[in-house]
């Protein structure tokens, strides 16, 4: 919910308190200032009419709250210290942000899920020591069929939790990287549409002349950042690196997917193209962080699929791990593109 009203509200600002500001007619000679005038004035107008249609709220928190604060500062200062134009200094804040933060969480996300690969390999051992057992309790305690299914059943869930704790690799655990990802994403993308808008105090000076900043800090086709990409490049770069996380994510699996996971890779598809006409509606400063955003999340998942890779940062060997997974990866996408034949054959790693 948090992601989709960061969507929503990246389209138009809202700030959360009225300005007043009495403007001498000094400024006619300077055309800038001039357009930095009707600005605030407009954004001054905005936080009227925000205000009188009950938008003041959760959007509003958020705006001003104190990562955001945060965010915003260190964004300003590394374009400061880096010297590099702001479209540069939005990618460079974005690979290091995520090396620092999703990065780490990333890879031990694949320890743990290597960790609960080798603890379900156990468990086979373990069912038929407890069948066993369930069987002679039933003959000596005299428990009934309904009794002693119970009573199996418990066991084999204590065992799998004492593997659990013994290996410390709890299944939620698995989804840390969401944890550190989407509140990594919701914080950047409203701490640069606070920059464009001059947020959350259109009156700052400093404010102002990062706006100014913006209007002249883009790249190629777009030279302002604070404006529309009317190419539509950006946005469909975007919702293509998506589709090609997901398909990468679903063609490196070894395992035949199932229902459930089906289901989530066609909620992800849908969503990905939905953020194409999202991205066609927020300023271009938004579309440079989020592309380079998924660029990143594209390349960490290639890069981990490498063995090498993986045993470099401590990730353990596992039967389902892939020997050549870029040639799996081609395989398979020639047989989408039916450039190949017969599917090809997964190639799990050697023991």
């Amino acid at each position: 919910m948090a992601a989709l009203l960061v969507l929503r509200t990246c389209r138009r600002p809202t700030i959360a308190c009225t300005y007043t500001y009495n403007y001498q007619g000094t400024a006619l000679a300077n055309p800038t200032y001039n357009r930095r005038l009707a600005s605030t004035e407009a954004a001054a107008t905005s936080v009227q009419l925000a205000n009188a249609g009950g938008l003041v709220g959760y959007w509003q928190t958020l705006s001003n709250s104190t990562p955001v604060a945060y965010m915003q500062d260190v964004l300003i200062k590394i374009h400061d210290y880096s010297g590099l134009p702001w479209w540069a200094s939005i990618v460079l804040s974005t690979f290091l942000f995520r090396s620092v933060v999703t990065l780490p969480l990333t890879i031990y996300q694949h320890k743990i899920t290597a960790r609960i690969e080798k603890i379900a390999l156990e468990m086979p051992a373990i069912v038929e020591e407890l069948k066993k057992e369930a069987a002679m309790a039933k003959q000596k305690f005299k428990w009934s069929e309904q009794q002693t299914q119970i009573v199996y059943r418990r066991s084999i869930k204590k065992q799998w939790q004492n593997l659990i704790v013994r290996d410390n690799c709890h299944p939620m655990k698995t989804m840390i990287v969401l944890w550190g990802q989407i509140p990594l994403w919701i914080f950047q993308s409203v701490a640069l549409r606070n920059l464009v808008y001059m947020l959350p105090d259109p009156t700052s000076i400093q404010a102002q002349i990062v706006t100014t900043e913006m209007t002249i800090g883009g790249f190629g086709w777009i030279p302002n950042l604070t404006v529309v990409d009317n190419s539509y490049i950006l946005p469909v770069a975007l919702g293509l690196i998506n589709l090609a996380i997901i398909e990468v994510q679903a063609m490196s699996r070894t395992r035949p997917s199932t229902r459930l996971q089906n289901i989530a890779n066609n909620v992800f598809r849908g969503l990905s193209v939905v953020m194409v006409p999202v991205a066609c509606t927020v300023p271009s400063a938004l579309c440079v962080y989020w592309v380079a955003s998924s660029s990143f999340g594209l390349a960490q998942n290639l890069l981990i699929l490498s063995p090498e890779v993986r045993r470099s940062v401590g990730i353990p060997k596992t039967q389902t791990e892939l020997c050549e997974p870029y040639d799996l990866l081609w395989l398979k996408i020639q047989q989408r593109l039916r450039l190949a034949e017969r599917p090809p054959a997964d190639k799990p790693a050697a023991k």
